[in-house]
């Protein structure tokens, strides 16, 4: 797993629990649907999602997209190519 990617999990908990983003516990109840994706790929694949849209905000030196993740968030399991 990617260090970015595993630095991000307990954030992606926090995510999960929170009723503010209700759209991470969508998508990853919408992934665990799929065959043969576990738990901790489920979650691997959301802080990838986060991750991606961090590293973007940082590139264009602008704040958080929320709109850019949650759309990130919908086309899981089918992850971007690179980042």
């Amino acid at each position: 797993m990617d260090e970015a990617v595993e630095k991000l999990l307990p954030a992606i908990e926090e995510q999960l629990a929170s009723p503010e983003t209700p759209y991470v516990l969508e998508a990853f109840e919408r992934i665990l649907g799929e065959p043969d994706i576990e738990e901790e790929e489920a979650k691997a694949m959301l802080a990838f999602c986060l991750a991606d849209e961090i590293e973007a905000m940082m590139a264009a030196e602008r704040p958080f997209n929320i709109e850019r993740y949650q759309m990130l968030l919908g086309l899981l399991p089918v992850m971007p190519e690179g980042r």
